[in-house]
This record gives structure tokens, C-alpha cells and sequence, in this order.
């Protein structure tokens, strides 16, 4: 007859084998979920530049008309039209809006650039960096933020520390501890 304890032991390790599978499944699919957001901001980042090389020859046109009719000034001045197929975020790119991707952190960037969930953690990181070590965890994160600590919520924070980690605006010095980057500045 088999031991309840030997019983127990066998399940544990059943589910702990189940538990890392799950774990080594979601990193592999965060991984390619990082990856296309990459890829989805490189061709969005294309197509603003175009729109942008596709409205410079049409100011030059108006810079040439106008130039044409300076001789009569009651002629009302035409203004630039924008390119039919761009839209109006991206003449004005400023403050990130919810659900926006997080960019790769580089010197010209701001914590201003991301959305205000990602600015709120930054914030959060960069106050406790300030009084002590910096280093915290997905759930002290949320409690900081005063979510509800529900699995749901850290899960969230936790995804949300991943993609900063994963594009330079934090770090992750051991497993489940995230960091602000050298490199990024809360409020710069």
C-alpha cells in the first residue's frame, strides 16, 4: 500500500512539472509578442516617415503659390493639406495614449513618451530607488500603485515590468524583481 505522503509527493511534483511548462509556454509567447510589437512599431515608424516625405513637396507648392501671389495681398493664403492617407496623430506626436506600445528606451525619450500606467510604475521605481536599493517586486509595485492585490492585478504590473524591461526603460536584476534602468529619468 502506498503512503499518503509518497501520494502527495507525486502530485506536488506533477503539478509543479505542469506549472513550469505553463511558465516556459508564456515566456516563449511574451517573447514573440515582443518581437511583433517591435516589428508593428518599425512599420508604423515607416509609415510616419512617409507621411512625412509625402507632405514636405506639397508645403513647397503652397511656399511657391504663395510666392506667385504676394503681389496681391487680399488673396487669402492657402494652407498645406495633409497627406489623404495620414492621420492626425502622427503630425502631432507627443504624450503616449492607453494602450500605446512601449518604445525602446534611447536618450531622446522621455517617461512622458509611454502610457500613464507605464509612467505611474516608472514613478513608483524611481521613488524607491531614491529610498534604498530601487529593487521591487511586480506585487509591492501594485500595491504602490493602490490596485487590488489580486492575482489579476500583479499579472498585469507583471507583464506591464517585462515589456519596460524588455525595452531598456527598467531591468530585472533577479527574477521577479525589476529595477529602473540607468539610463531612463522619471519626469525628464
Amino acid at each position: 500500500m502506498a503512503s499518503v505522503v509518497g501520494l502527495l509527493e507525486e502530485r506536488e511534483l506533477a503539478a509543479r512539472e505542469r506549472v513550469e511548462g505553463l511558465r516556459e509556454e508564456a515566456d516563449r509567447v511574451l517573447a514573440e509578442l515582443a518581437e511583433a510589437e517591435t516589428d508593428w512599431q518599425e512599420w508604423l515608424i515607416a509609415r510616419q516617415r512617409v507621411g512625412e516625405v509625402l507632405s514636405v513637396p506639397r508645403t513647397r507648392e503652397t511656399e511657391v503659390a504663395n510666392a506667385v501671389t504676394v503681389g496681391d495681398a487680399s488673396a487669402p493664403t492657402p494652407e498645406p493639406e495633409p497627406a489623404a492617407d495620414m492621420p492626425a496623430a502622427v503630425s502631432a506626436p507627443g504624450a503616449a495614449r492607453a494602450g500605446s506600445i512601449v518604445p525602446v528606451w534611447r536618450p531622446a525619450l522621455t517617461a512622458d513618451m509611454l502610457a500613464v500606467d507605464y509612467q505611474r510604475i516608472l514613478s513608483a521605481l524611481a521613488e524607491r530607488r531614491s529610498g534604498g536599493d530601487g529593487v521591487m517586486t511586480c506585487q509591492e509595485i501594485a500595491a504602490r500603485l493602490g490596485l487590488e492585490l489580486c492575482p489579476a492585478s500583479v499579472e498585469g504590473v507583471r507583464s506591464k515590468m517585462k515589456r519596460l524591461a524588455d525595452h531598456g526603460w527598467a531591468t530585472e536584476p533577479t527574477p521577479g524583481r525589476f529595477t529602473l534602468a540607468d539610463g531612463p529619468v522619471c519626469g525628464s
